[in-house]
């Protein structure tokens, strides 16, 4: 059976999907989970296959989100580039005596902290380098500077990475930093530094940087103290879809025990300046498709789980963010004013979207922009406007059907 209301020409499609992949596809829209292996299949979809996949991922996206297409108005503050790990997919992290190395003044990060409420954020986002020569107290000293310059903005901060070396530093463990940072004031944390949750991927990546297991143990006692996060991907270097199914799989398990991740953020690998690729042999970053792979499959996998799948505009572009939106995706980020991880990498995407250009990107699609924050409740700018309704909801929550798509089969039943 084709979709309610879908063209014929649609139904053609679906009627010449190989029996492989159609099965699998069926078993998404039965909202079955699928395997690593039934991922691992996904991701090597080719032709009709993949156009298959990229209408069942868009059809499962508008069945768990409807057609709304959220952005947060955030302010990144990458407060230093001094890092002592050197790890090879990175071209940000610098060392102490280079002349292009920095650090930010608690100064500094309040008067960006106060900039940004001026140009409307709702969100502060910080991550910098491991710097040695800041003090231990560092991640709380930013913390209760931002809320005194500006109380009212969710502070969304500090990856695993940096929770694992802060919590060294002051030599307590890694619970009690978290609870003293969230006592500070901490909202959040984004869920980077994961990059491949393969030991062996890692292993090649950097052999300093967090193991999985470092990862997984800090990410879950966040969310154990009540501190939610993103969870992210860095693919298309030296890995490939046996990994990412595996990566996939663990977030979906790590999902179901806490329910913590607001979000899945791909990040397509970077690779002009890094290392990595200059000297060991990495891709030079993930192809189109797999881009639109990834997102994809990641709807598939995560249904039910992770209701929000976020495009990077700054590793895609805006074209292939829209193209990822109707794959599966369905929010775009965040404005992000001054980014300079990936910007340090070789991006040359932008480091700046207006709230107004997410909006004209968005009705391009035919789809509803919404403004959102951090942990994806509507934001209202109109002060007399009726309130916004909440849009994230709790992901262990199934939602009811809502006669979207409802009987859909990628290959006709069997006589």
């Amino acid at each position: 059976m084709r979709p309610h209301d879908a063209p014929h020409d649609l139904d053609h499609l679906f009627r010449r999907v190989s029996p492989r992949v159609g099965r699998i596809l069926d078993q998404a829209l039965a909202d079955r989970a699928i395997t690593p292996a039934q991922a691992e299949t996904l991701f090597h979809a080719q032709g009709l296959d993949l156009l298959a996949l990229l209408a069942v991922a868009d059809e499962l996206r508008r069945r768990a989100v409807g057609e709304v297409v959220t952005y947060v108005v955030t302010r990144n503050i990458n407060f230093t580039n001094v890092c002592y790990i050197g790890c090879r997919f990175c071209a940000f992290g610098k060392p102490a005596r280079s002349p292009e190395a920095y650090t930010l003044s608690l100064d500094d990060i309040a008067a960006r902290a106060r900039e940004a409420v001026a140009w409307g954020a709702t969100e502060v986002c910080l991550q910098g380098g491991l710097n040695p020569h800041q003090p231990p107290s560092i991640y709380e000293d930013i913390v209760h500077t931002i809320k005194a310059a500006a109380p009212e903005l969710h502070i969304h901060a500090f990856s695993p990475f940096e929770i694992w070396w802060g919590s060294r530093r002051l030599g307590i463990s890694e619970e009690t930093f978290l609870r003293r940072l969230k006592d500070a004031g901490l909202g959040s944390i984004p869920g980077t530094a994961a990059e491949i949750l393969v030991p062996e991927i890692r292993q090649r990546l950097t052999r300093n940087k967090l193991s999985r297991d470092d990862w997984v143990r800090i990410v879950t006692t966040a969310h154990r103290v009540g501190l939610p996060s993103t969870a992210t991907i860095m693919y298309g270097h030296i890995d490939g879809p046996a990994h990412w199914a595996a990566h996939l799989d663990l977030l979906r398990r790590i999902q179901a025990e806490t329910g913590g991740f607001t979000e899945f953020v791909p990040l397509g690998f970077i690779h002009e300046n890094t290392r990595l690729y200059r000297e060991d042999g990495a891709r030079p970053g993930p192809t189109g498709m797999e881009d639109l792979k990834m997102h994809a499959v990641a709807r598939l996998m995560l249904q039910h789980h992770i209701a929000n799948i976020q495009v990077s505009w700054v590793k895609l572009g805006y074209k292939m963010a829209q193209m990822a939106l109707q794959a599966g995706a369905n929010d775009f980020g965040g404005t992000l004013f001054e980014e300079s991880i990936s910007r340090a990498a070789g991006e040359t995407q932008g480091t700046h979207t207006t709230p107004e250009t997410f909006r004209r990107l968005i009705r391009d699609l035919g789809r509803v922009p919404q403004e959102r924050d951090t942990l994806y409740r509507a934001v209202q700018r109109t002060p007399d406007a009726p309130p916004a309704p909440q849009l994230w909801q709790p992901p262990l929550v199934r939602q009811a059907a809502t006669g979207v798509g409802e009987g859909l089969r990628v290959r006709p039943a069997p006589a």
